[in-house]
């Protein structure tokens, strides 16, 4: 298999995709919301965003299975599975915002081989596949070389439900905030993983994310020369339970969260 190839034949669709998401955004009527749960949203724009996706990644690897935010497709994994949020940011979408993002991932044998996250504001595409480095919009990126915690800017995000979880991970944002260059919450996984990869972020944390939300992104910073692990630098983190991503300020950065997190 070809993933160079096959990477810019899903950049080629996350295109299509981005136009119609920008499209939608200038005439969206919040009517038409729906609501998962508390703070978790859902428009028809990710549902449409994610047939054309659906439909146009069984063209490219017809043998493919998915696994994907809003179910218009059975879950079903195979030796490729297909990852995929149609719209990763979607309160940020609904509220006019920046930035939110399509985020696409190829899956085999528990790691992820092609990702593709496409930020709709600035049209920024970044996209990686497996042993070939990560890219934006044809340059190749690096995660930053920056290795001290005081020189950091750090991202995060907060889960829709913190559950017992609320005062520990806020004692650590307050950490970070206290002993780096700032923390930022875009509202977008995917995007914060992204940023990671080509250096505007040191590090990124957080939990109770999902596989769509990081898939892609992960792959991204591996490929920039960061790394990835769980809260407690181990492997468990592509289910998105706890992720830590960072360039090489991974051990003062990991320091501060192992610190306090059990």
């Amino acid at each position: 298999m070809n993933l160079e190839h096959l990477c810019l034949e899903v950049i080629a669709l996350t295109k299509e995709v981005r136009n119609f998401i920008k499209h939608e955004l200038e005439n969206f009527d919040l009517s038409k919301i729906e609501h998962k749960g508390k703070n978790d949203l859902v428009s028809y724009v990710d549902k449409q965003s994610e047939t054309m996706l659906v439909k146009g990644l069984k063209d490219i690897l017809p043998e493919a299975g998915f696994i994907t935010e809003e179910a218009t497709i059975n879950r079903e994994e195979k030796t490729y599975t297909w990852i995929i949020d149609p719209l990763d940011g979607t309160t940020n979408f609904l509220h006019k915002v920046p930035s939110f993002s399509i985020s696409v991932g190829l899956m085999t044998e528990g790691r992820i081989i092609v990702g593709v996250v496409h930020e709709v504001n600035l049209n920024e595409c970044f996209y990686a596949w497996e042993e070939g480095g990560a890219y934006l919009n044809g340059t190749q990126i690096f995660v930053n070389t920056n290795t001290k915690l005081e020189e950091s800017l750090i991202g995060t995000g907060f889960p829709y439900s913190l559950l017992d979880k609320t005062d520990v991970y806020f004692e650590i944002i307050k950490e970070f905030v206290k002993k780096t260059h700032g923390v930022r919450r875009l509202g977008s996984a995917a995007v914060d993983l992204a940023y990671v990869a080509c250096g505007r972020f040191d590090g990124y944390f957080e939990f109770n994310l999902k596989i769509w939300d990081i898939a892609a992104g992960i792959l991204l910073v591996k490929e920039a020369g960061g790394t990835v692990t769980d809260f407690k630098e181990g492997n468990d983190y592509l289910s998105g339970k706890e992720v830590l991503a960072c360039g090489k300020a991974f051990e003062e950065i990991s320091a501060v969260i192992k610190q306090r997190w059990s």
